[in-house]
């Protein structure tokens, strides 16, 4: 995929409307173009922005009530009946306004995912992409203290990478891009089912472990010691969750 093929993407995908393989391609060409990849936040950015509720602001309750009125009191300085008909299509013209204008505001509501909930998909994504593509791991070991030191100077902070064998054994650790930014992912595996823990930095309070599920997957992210944690994978909800609680020990 080139830069010019990918600018008419970057809205769809920041989105989150592509389809799972082309959504893949983009965020290939997005981990080799840094140009590509800073278009796209400021594409995040400007979402985001236009996002904020401080810029838009509810209908007045009383709006209906008030146009009525004001449309009465202009048929009667116009003569009465004969202006009746005139009453009517004011009414009718604000009530159709008002409908339009709730109709707006909840179409904008279901086309603009949170940012948060951009991020869950881009997470799915790269659960997806690093079983499709082969590339579980970029440093293949079991042993913590060979897959720790790996990240050393690769991400601003040292994971937590933590021994959960015969049960979860580890497989390893590789880079990924989520978010705009450069996290680790550690892998461990429960029989034939891989999971991916992504790590980053993150600043802001402690968050309890919050369960969710996208697109056929689990997931459970959670924030402890100014990092985030969210653990993907298809491994069946109570095994995961036992995973997870075994990694925030």
């Amino acid at each position: 995929m080139t830069c010019e093929e990918l600018t008419g993407l970057l809205s769809p995908y920041a989105d989150g409307e592509l389809d799972l393989v082309r959504g893949l391609e983009v965020e290939r060409h997005l981990q080799a173009c840094p140009a590509c990849a800073a278009a796209l936040e400021r594409t995040r950015s400007l979402s985001a922005r236009l996002g904020d509720p401080a810029l838009y602001h509810r209908t007045p309750a009383d709006l209906e009530r008030r146009v009525r009125a004001s449309v009465r009191r202009a048929g009667g300085a116009r003569g009465g009946p004969a202006f009746w008909p005139w009453r009517r299509l004011g009414a009718a013209a604000a009530a159709a306004a008002l409908a339009a204008l709730a109709l707006w505001g909840a179409v904008r509501g279901l086309s603009a995912p949170s940012a948060e909930e951009l991020l869950t998909r881009e997470l799915v994504a790269g659960h997806v992409r690093s079983l499709l593509a082969d590339h579980l791991v970029d440093v293949k070991s079991s042993d913590l203290h060979t897959v720790k030191p790996w990240f050393t100077g690769k991400v601003d902070f040292a994971p937590d990478v933590k021994d959960l064998s015969p049960r979860f054994p580890l497989v390893g650790g590789r880079l990924d891009y989520v978010g705009g930014q450069r996290v680790a992912a550690l892998v461990y595996r429960r029989n034939q089912h891989f999971i991916n823990v992504f790590v980053w930095r993150a600043a802001g309070e402690d968050r309890a472990p919050e369960y969710l599920e996208r697109q056929g997957y689990h997931l459970i992210r959670w924030a402890d010691n100014g990092r985030m944690f969210v653990v993907v994978s298809d491994l069946n909800e109570p095994e995961l969750r036992e995973f997870a609680e075994l990694l925030r020990r």
